[in-house]
């Protein structure tokens, strides 16, 4: 079985390219509105399995608590955005400088979580445990993506 960081990671460049998508097309096009909307439901329903599986587990964690914290609310922080561009012209040059903000941010986010908070979370969990967090993770964000949707 996948230990969760590698599944995250899968997740990770899959959302790395749904975003290269969205930022490749113009105006308010159908090919626009379909892109964003798959990234925003699997970006979403990723960051909510993620906390519900891998960030628990953190936050029950003294020592990992900190990293935890940051790394949810940077999620608040990206859905935040897709709120914001949800309800933009999605012709408007607005829109298009407002989602390569997000984009940037949801790289950083992805860029860290994968070199220094799962290095941390690592340090911590047993390979056993590390297994049944992806479990739960793959348990949930297909309920996440409904919710979501």
């Amino acid at each position: 079985m996948t230990d969760i960081f590698t599944r995250l990671k899968q997740d990770h460049d899959l959302h790395r390219e749904m975003l290269d998508r969205v930022a490749d097309t113009s105006g308010d096009s159908e090919e626009r509105r379909t892109a964003f909307e798959k990234l925003r439901i699997d970006v979403s329903a990723h960051a909510n399995a993620e906390e519900q599986s891998l960030y628990a587990e953190m936050l029950a964690r003294p020592d990992l608590q900190d990293k935890g914290r940051h790394s949810v609310a940077e999620h608040k922080e990206v859905e935040d955005y897709f709120e914001e561009l949800v309800d933009m012209e999605f012709s408007s040059t607005g829109w298009l400088t407002r989602f390569k903000t997000l984009k940037d941010r949801l790289e950083h986010h992805m860029e860290e979580e994968e070199e220094e908070i799962f290095a941390a979370a690592k340090k911590d969990l047993s390979d056993e445990r590390a297994e049944e967090l992806t479990q739960i993770f793959n348990d949930r964000k297909p309920t996440e993506k409904q919710e979501v949707a």
